[in-house]
């Protein structure tokens, strides 16, 4: 049986383009508490990207950081990545040659070019949490997502265009 993985994942943008930045949990097992040792945070910010870049950043950071293929829960308040992967768009936009139901080229492709071989690798079941609800962990990672976003240390997003 695979590991069991649970991540959290959440970007911010303080204006849209803007700096922004992602943050992201992983949990191995049975959540312990933040001080577990089967607990991690990544966390990262960016001069100038949008929130959509950020949401996806996360996730291929959290699932990138997986050293052997999981079974893995992916906890996002970002309909837009959890849609695009539950409702097939990502499928679709590949077949169609990265172009979306409207004939117009895909935004953040290569970010879901990155995505793509990550959710190949493991057994991913993504869930949609409602922002801003109290949910523990969710608040969690958007308080990683807005800190890295302000903080001092930001990257060029390579891809933004």
């Amino acid at each position: 049986m695979a590991d069991r993985v649970t991540m959290y994942t959440d970007g911010s943008c303080l204006g849209n383009p803007g700096p922004g930045g992602y943050g992201a949990i992983l949990i191995h097992g049975e959540y312990k508490g933040e001080s577990g040792d089967n607990y991690k945070e990544f966390s990262q910010g960016y001069r100038r990207t949008t929130n959509n870049r950020m949401e996806l950043l996360a996730v291929i950071v959290a699932l990138g950081a997986l050293k052997r293929s999981c079974s893995v829960d992916i906890w996002t308040d970002s309909k837009y990545v959890q849609q695009a992967i539950t409702q097939g768009w990502l499928r679709n936009w590949e077949r169609n040659g990265w172009r979306t139901a409207a004939k117009k080229p895909v935004k953040n492709q290569d970010l879901w070019r990155r995505l793509q071989p990550l959710l190949a690798e493991h057994k991913v079941d993504f869930h949609w949490v409602k922002g801003h609800s109290g949910h523990l962990l969710n608040e969690r990672v958007d308080d990683l997502a807005r800190n890295a976003a302000s903080g001092p240390n930001l990257l060029e997003d390579e891809g933004m265009e």
